[in-house]
């Protein structure tokens, strides 16, 4: 499928590079920095941009929203689910899984060892920001939501509910990031002072954050048995298009994800490559990093349409129904599109093949 002859001026990505606040691994981002997404682009005179570039900043907001045409969008799903619930015109062509860091963090005389653990305790919850409420996206309140779907796992996975838990709300930012006293960590004053028994973080810098404030993991969900307890925001992750992309550009979109899948496997065998990467992107220490994220994670970084992906995203979709994130439900399976994906290997195949048979020449 050829799509438009008109190319695009700009094809423009997006993924949460996090800069000290919460960024997480991704194969776009590795592309990115390798030069690979320019390189493969140049040659057409189209420029390929992230709206995380620092010039850029008054297009930020289409991270939250997908209304421009041309965006790449690989990121939390508390974004991109909403959106889609409110009529936004995207389709989900990829899905990522990466073990990202999710612990729950309790002071370093806490008796919770394991989820069994939580069963009456108190853990902070981050209250709504009252701006999300206001301009209807309650999905950019990541920090309440990521939170409460931690617990909700954790608890699972001993056969507990949310009901066997108490839920103290702390702060009106609510808005994500790993920043002290804010975000995943609004609660850690009171969690310090005994007021409170636990809370969630994830990711790289929340690892260094505990550390400073002297707080240790009680829990880490990374380490329950089934991924189902692990679904959240960033697990599964999904990559989303505009309508516009696929219909007018679907050659351009191809090769954008050839180059990601390329990075995927250089990840593979780069793992110091990898840390290296994600310290630029994300801001946090490479021991924080490797605190979050471990055990061959830099093995699985290429995105899928698996059967088992998009069932654990269901899940998500049902959590944030059931919980009052979305407007509405919509059409889940209908929102899929497998074939920029599948097209992506095939020309990324070709493209080794045509390379070892010049070497060979």
């Amino acid at each position: 499928m050829s799509g438009s002859n008109n190319k695009p001026d700009t094809i423009w990505f997006t993924r949460c590079a996090g800069q000290g606040r919460g960024g997480v691994p991704t194969a776009t981002g590795i592309a990115s920095q390798l030069g690979w997404l320019t390189e493969e682009f140049s040659r057409d005179n189209i420029k390929v941009r992230a709206l995380q570039d620092e010039d850029a900043q008054e297009l930020r907001y289409h991270h939250y929203d997908h209304e421009l045409p041309t965006l790449i969008r690989e990121g939390g799903n508390l974004f991109s689910i909403p959106a889609r619930a409110q009529g936004a015109k995207t389709r989900l062509i990829g899905l990522t899984w990466i073990e990202e860091g999710q612990f729950i963090l309790v002071r370093p005389d806490s008796d919770i060892k394991t989820p069994a653990d939580l069963k009456g305790k108190r853990l902070s919850l981050p209250a709504y920001n009252p701006v999300d409420i206001q301009q209807n996206k309650r999905g950019r309140s990541i920090s309440r939501h990521m939170s409460l779907h931690g617990y909700k796992g954790a608890l699972a996975s001993a056969g507990l509910t949310l009901d066997d838990i108490t839920l103290v709300e702390f702060g009106g930012q609510g808005t994500g990031g790993n920043d002290e006293r804010s975000g995943f960590f609004v609660g850690a004053d009171a969690l310090l002072k005994g007021d409170i028994d636990g809370l969630y973080v994830k990711g790289g810098a929340a690892v260094d954050k505990a550390r400073e404030l002297g707080l240790v993991v009680g829990i880490d969900l990374d380490k329950l048995p089934e991924r189902r307890f692990r679904v959240n925001n960033g697990t599964p992750r999904p990559i989303t298009v505009h309508e516009d992309l696929l219909n007018n550009h679907f050659d351009e979109l191809v090769r954008f994800l050839a180059q990601v899948l390329r990075a995927a496997e250089w990840a593979k065998t780069n793992l110091d490559g990898v840390y290296d990467a994600l310290h630029k992107e994300t801001g946090a220490s490479i021991e924080g990093l490797k605190g979050a994220y471990r055990d061959g994670f830099h093995l699985h970084l290429a995105p899928d349409l698996s059967e088992e992906r998009i069932e654990l995203f269901r899940q998500q979709k049902d959590f944030l129904l059931k919980h009052g994130v979305l407007d509405n439900d919509f059409d889940f399976d209908g929102w899929i599109d497998h074939r920029p994906l599948a097209a992506a290997w095939k020309l990324l195949q070709s493209q080794k093949v045509a390379e070892e048979e010049a070497v060979a020449v």
